[in-house]
Formats: structure tokens, sequence, C-alpha cells
């Protein structure tokens, strides 16, 4: 997978998530895909002080990148 298509496809997550993560007034932007592997995103709104945020990140952000370009490793909020 080219770095362009990986990082369409990490896009078409955080499409698929925005919506849940919306809905309780927050947002999500990615910062940078490194090494082909590790995606860096920023959590925004209501979730930048959400104390359950790093769930959040984890089981859903994660997750959902992981579906859509599964040789992603690690997935952290640099906010």
């Amino acid at each position: 997978m080219t770095t362009e298509e990986l990082t369409t496809n990490i896009l078409k997550a955080l499409e698929e998530i925005r919506p849940f993560l919306n809905s309780d007034g927050g947002d999500i932007q990615l910062v940078s895909v490194e090494d082909g592997k590790h995606v860096k995103v920023r959590l925004q709104g209501a979730c930048t002080n959400c104390s359950v945020n790093h769930m959040t990140l984890r089981a859903g952000v994660e997750t959902t990148i992981k579906k859509y370009a599964p040789q992603i490793e690690t997935v952290v909020n640099v906010g």
C-alpha cells in the first residue's frame, strides 16, 4: 500500500468514527502517519478534556483505523 493509499484509508476510518465523536461534542484530526505504521491524531472539542478519551482512542479510533489499514501498529493522541 502506498503512502497515499494508506493516508486515504486512515481518513476513511476517521470519517467512519467522526459521527460518534461529533455526537458527544468532539472531533478528530489526522496529524501524521510515521513509518507507515504509527498514526498521530488530535482529539478536539469535548474529546480534549474527556476523562475517557484514552478508551475512545483505543476502543473506537484505533480499532477503526486498523480495520481500514491493518499494518498500523499504534495510534496516539497528540492533543
